[in-house]
């Protein structure tokens, strides 16, 4: 079944300002799925995708003759096969001078936004997709605003129990193991699968990171042992929500600092993991400088660190880390799918005293506690108060937790369930 996606709205926007649309993001996250979706709508006429090795050998051996045999406007798959076209690209956005001429896919970030944006500076849109967010899951992709303390949801969910969100955290975010796992009954409510599912996320995930392995990072990298880098990624995903120590990681993985800090940004850049960037002030230098490491898809981090169903993650050691994983994630996608960048940080200072998420909004600081817990407290938000000795204007904040209903905590926090991110 295929899911109304959020970022409808912004490739739409983007086509009618700028010639070329290109949409970035990891491997099957819904690129291509989205983009053929909206091609009738859009009156894109033709589609061509640079997996195909004959296409993929004319475009890079003879760019001027694969673009004419184009029928504009058009939809080009996997354009990081072929940089050679971009140039091509720009002569034809510059002759004809219209918008939505060209839309493109690429996986590799890498190399492809470098090729990109000395090509077509000025002249592409570049949209980001990342896997789905609950609230496509759900349905409910149309209706996606940026995640604010303090802003009235769109449409309010049904409350999810921890165990049935569990079976979303675990089952991760990409499409085809969602279609897989996740069915609709006869009301239209979404229902897991689990006969299986053990099976079917092994097996998917075990390609997954093969298949990344071997197209993408091994050649950015330049990888001559592939257990090693598969020793790392699970290195990594054990550490999913820490703050990021580069020696501790080089040493547990059993590589180089330096190799670490390469195939980190390579992960970084290609849409697997985020590092999230402390709040910075100058007023202190009391304030950490290093960032968390949050990985942007949680069924990765499932398979990678051994967790085989919903139910031994949810009980296992990194049932709090996973959570605090999945909201961070959810929170970045509510922004990243309403065409905006995320303003979103977190806080700690020499002292050890720390907020989740800082959201940085208009020159104010709105303030994020995440609990995994159904019983919260005014306790749980006593570090909100640090921020006071900064002088800085405070918007609302929030506990997003397991409580199953919005409600006032203090006359400035509200409790929010995770399910309403």
């Amino acid at each position: 079944m295929y899911l109304t996606r959020s970022l409808e709205k912004i490739v739409s926007a983007a086509s009618e300002f700028f010639p070329v649309v290109l949409v970035t993001g990891a491997r099957q996250v819904g690129k291509t799925t989205l983009l053929r979706q909206m091609m009738e709508r859009a009156g894109v006429q033709d589609y061509v995708s640079l997996d195909d090795p004959m296409r993929r050998e004319l475009a890079a051996s003879d760019p001027g003759l694969f673009m004419q045999n184009l029928k504009l406007p058009v939809l080009i798959d996997e354009i990081q096969y072929a940089p050679q076209i971009l140039p091509y690209l720009k002569m034809q956005v510059d002759s004809a001078n219209e918008s939505g001429r060209f839309w493109l896919t690429g996986s590799q970030q890498f190399h492809l936004m470098k090729g990109v944006t000395e090509s077509l500076a000025g002249r592409v849109g570049i949209v980001r997709l990342s896997g789905l967010s609950l609230g496509e899951k759900l349905g409910d992709g149309g209706n996606c605003t940026p995640f604010l303390p303090g802003a009235r949801p769109v449409s309010f969910r049904k409350f999810i129990p921890l165990p049935e969100l569990y079976k979303h955290i675990w089952s991760g975010s990409y499409p085809r193991l969602f279609n897989r796992l996740w069915k609709r009954d006869d009301s239209g409510r979404l229902v897991f699968q689990d006969t299986q599912a053990e099976e079917f996320h092994q097996i998917f995930y075990s390609e997954y990171v093969d298949t990344y392995l071997q197209r993408d990072v091994k050649d950015l990298a330049q990888i001559g042992n592939a257990h090693s880098f598969l020793r790392f990624l699970r290195v990594c995903a054990a550490r999913t929500g820490q703050l990021l120590n580069y020696t501790e990681l080089a040493k547990d993985a059993e590589v180089s600092p330096a190799t670490a800090k390469n195939w980190l940004s390579i992960l970084e850049v290609s849409g697997i993991i985020y590092l999230l960037q402390p709040w910075a002030s100058n007023l202190t230098k009391r304030l950490t400088k290093t960032p968390k490491m949050y990985f942007l898809d949680t069924g990765l981090v499932a398979y990678l660190t051994g967790w085989t169903s919903p139910e031994t993650l949810e009980k296992g050691a990194m049932s709090g880390a996973i959570f605090e994983t999945w909201i961070i994630s959810e929170i970045l996608k509510s922004w990243w799918y309403s065409g905006k960048t995320a303003p979103v940080y977190f806080y700690r200072d020499k002292d050890g005293k720390e907020i989740d998420v800082l959201i940085e909004r208009d020159g104010k600081l709105y303030p994020i506690e995440i609990k995994k817990s159904a019983a919260p407290s005014k306790n749980d938000i006593r570090q909100f108060s640090v921020l006071e000795k900064f002088g800085c204007p405070m918007g609302e904040s929030a506990l997003i937790c397991m409580y199953p209903d919005i409600l006032p905590l203090t006359e400035q926090c509200t409790i929010i369930p995770a399910c309403w991110i």
